[in-house]
């Protein structure tokens, strides 16, 4: 079974991390939460998530590591350097490396940006390092990333399709009546 990591850091936006992790789990991918310094999360909206374990007590490598957005929660996840530290690990080993709205404004400070094509929530594009594309989702080798809660649906089924096959990610979306 595929294994993805989602990293919730207080603020972040809670559409994407609920459609996240719900569509892959979906697709039969064991998504691990994971919280910055505590298990239960506050999101932008005062809706608070219970996170599966706390970051710090993360080891193994994923299958796939993701980031919600919300300013809050980026600027969260700026300031860990976990967070970082695991990004860069994930990256180097091949894995996938995901982030949707603000997000990818850690990716690429941590410098996995850097020649690649990826997209940001609109008036964040000076903070991509790569080239900055307005497209929904854009996946560059193994970095996807996506603009906002409109798109976390279609980040998800990406996701699933990267991590377990086109067939799964179109089942998932029929089930979820996104495909026709």
């Amino acid at each position: 079974m595929k294994t993805a990591l989602l990293i919730l850091a207080h603020g972040f936006e809670e559409i994407e991390a609920v459609t996240i992790c719900d569509v892959l789990r979906r697709g039969d991918i064991q998504v691990t939460m994971a919280g910055i310094g505590a298990t239960a999360m506050r999101g932008a909206h005062d809706i608070i998530i219970q996170a599966d374990v706390v970051l710090a007590d993360v080891g193994d490598l994923f299958d796939a590591i993701i980031l919600p957005g919300g300013m809050g929660g980026t600027e969260n996840l700026l300031g860990s350097a976990d967070v970082t530290t695991l990004l860069k690990r994930h990256a180097e080993a091949g894995k996938l490396v995901a982030a949707i709205c603000a997000a990818p404004w850690v990716l690429a400070r941590a410098d996995l940006l850097a020649g690649v094509q990826a997209t940001i929530y609109p008036g964040l594009e000076s903070k991509i390092t790569g080239t900055c594309s307005n497209d929904r989702v854009v996946q560059d080798g193994m970095i996807i990333t996506s603009r906002g809660p409109a798109t976390a649906m279609e980040f998800s089924l990406a996701l699933v399709q990267e991590l377990v096959g086109e067939e799964m990610g179109v089942e998932v979306g029929k089930g979820l009546l996104y495909y026709p």
